[in-house]
């Protein structure tokens, strides 16, 4: 056992055509760093990412950003993620995509 510990991983998901507008709600309730999580570029070529971007510019924040989430995410691609929050100090992570970046997400939160 690794000892006593508390562990909250609360997880919010929004779904639809119009699941944007509720972005800029969701982010003032936490901190100033976000993580933008996304798979192989497709919300670049459909105009999702730069719809999310505009709205994480809106409500203030900075930007540190993982691409390149593969279905059923390797160990190593984890760890990668694991270090980059825990290096950018992010206080957020959003995904932005498919169930293989919902769940990366948490494994990476967790």
């Amino acid at each position: 056992m690794l000892g006593d510990f508390t562990f909250h991983n609360p997880t919010k998901l929004y779904f639809g055509e119009n699941s944007l507008e509720n972005l800029s709600k969701e982010l003032g309730k936490y901190g100033e760093k976000v993580m933008l999580v996304y798979g192989g570029g497709s919300i670049r070529k459909n105009g999702i990412y730069d719809a999310v971007q505009a709205e994480l510019r809106k409500a203030g924040k900075q930007t540190v950003e993982l691409s390149g989430v593969m279905p059923n995410p390797t160990i190593e691609k984890v760890m990668e993620g694991v270090a980059l929050a825990r290096k950018e100090a992010v206080d957020f992570i959003l995904a932005v995509g498919g169930g293989s970046v919902c769940d990366y997400c948490k494994a990476v939160a967790g």
